[in-house]
């Protein structure tokens, strides 16, 4: 360990915290935490309900993504070997941290998981939360680049298996921990290129909608805004997530974004440019405070000819559910899952292309209440369903 720039002798002192829930946080107080890359991080785990304390060491590899939030980077668990990613923000010390309560609401396959967290001060006592999580190597946006790069189009069945692996997660968070992500895009849906599992992460900008309640209207990355966003809507509900899916659908089928504003007017211009010239209606229903009309007036853009020829009439009627200006009228994910793009997952000798098993796709369980029993059974396929019937067959006989 002699080339790291600092190890275990110098993490000098320690302080204890606890978080709100009463996990024991040791702070490792670190000196010059500036640069990432190297270091080793010290923290202590357990010590809850008898059990026993451990230490864990992270030695951060790389620096994988940055923001105005902080830092997200790889690292590798000393103890274990195992490779995580932590995201390291400035916390406030006069507010919990939004994102962290969040995270520990949720737990789902399509959800990037939180394994534990703790903070970090620096020398001149600034405090950061790290978040603990799984890692996952690759994003949709990296893969998007792959195939812009290669002059290709991405294979369909891979489009129907990640977008179907967004709208469930989106299913989760939006009825479970009642979740609105608020920034749904490529570069924040991760990939195993392994099993093809998608996960959504970065809950940065993410809050649980109060209705009644206003929100900021500036929020979420702008090829990915929804309309009523860019006329400031401050009551707006989860379907601003379910516009920003449809666009990464329609990314996903054409290989380049749908609408590339370089700001909120050309955003807006771009959205009219296919949808056509909102009606006084549907700005209402976007925002019913917005009373500045002006538009040129233009005719909507046929679905069929802003995509290929070759597109296949399904995915167009998809992304028309889902691009639509009144947010009422957008299907919600449960819908979008259960639509017949994604019927070739549900076969029963469905695969992937190298001829692996797909990833779990089916294993609803909480975000199926209030659904009705035709979206239940539009979901669940039938070769499954008659499974799960003939299991329950099995137990009772065994029970009597």
């Amino acid at each position: 360990m002699g080339s790291v720039p600092w190890a275990h002798s110098q993490l000098h002192h320690r302080r204890r915290d606890m978080d709100s829930s009463g996990k024991d946080m040791t702070a490792a107080v670190i000196a010059g935490n500036d640069a990432v890359t190297g270091h080793i991080i010290s923290t202590t785990i357990g010590g809850k309900n008898g059990e026993p304390k451990q230490t864990v060491s992270y030695m951060a590899e790389r620096v994988v993504g940055t923001g105005s939030f902080g830092i997200v980077f790889q690292a590798k668990c000393l103890e274990t070997g195992e490779t995580v990613a932590i995201k390291k923000v400035l916390q406030d010390r006069r507010y919990k941290n939004r994102e962290l309560q969040l995270m520990r609401l949720m737990e789902h396959p399509n959800v990037v998981s939180l394994k534990h967290c703790f903070f970090s001060t620096t020398s001149n006592d600034e405090l950061f939360l790290n978040l603990v999580m799984e890692f996952v190597p690759e994003t949709l946006y990296r893969l998007l680049k792959h195939y812009s790069t290669v002059n290709q189009r991405m294979p369909l069945i891979y489009v129907k298996l990640y977008t179907y692996q967004i709208f469930r997660s989106l299913a989760y968070i939006h009825t479970v921990p009642r979740v609105c992500h608020r920034d749904v895009k490529p570069q924040n849906l991760l990939v195993d290129p392994l099993s093809h599992q998608v996960k959504l992460c970065d809950f940065g900008s993410a809050k649980v909608l109060v209705k009644g309640e206003a929100n900021i209207s500036y929020i979420c990355s702008r090829y990915y805004r929804a309309p009523e966003l860019i006329f400031g809507a401050t009551e707006y509900s989860t379907s601003i997530d379910i516009w920003s899916a449809g666009c990464v659908l329609a990314e996903l089928l054409l290989g380049q974004p749908l609408f590339p504003g370089e700001n909120a007017v050309e955003q807006l211009v771009e959205i009219i440019k296919v949808l056509g010239t909102p009606t006084r209606e549907e700005i209402r229903c976007m925002n019913p405070n917005y009373t500045d009309f002006r538009f040129p007036q233009i005719k909507a853009h046929p679905w069929h000819k802003v995509f290929q020829k070759w597109m296949p009439p399904e995915a167009i009627d998809l992304a028309s559910r889902l691009l639509q200006y009144s947010p009422s009228l957008r299907c919600t994910a449960l819908e979008a899952c259960a639509h017949p793009f994604f019927d070739e997952l549900r076969e029963p000798n469905a695969r992937l292309p190298n001829g692996k098993s797909m990833p779990h796709l089916f294993d609803f369980k909480e975000e199926l209440a209030g659904a009705s029993p035709e979206l239940i059974n539009r979901l669940i396929p039938e070769h499954l369903r008659r499974q799960g019937t003939r299991r329950q067959a099995l137990a009772c006989g065994t029970q009597s």
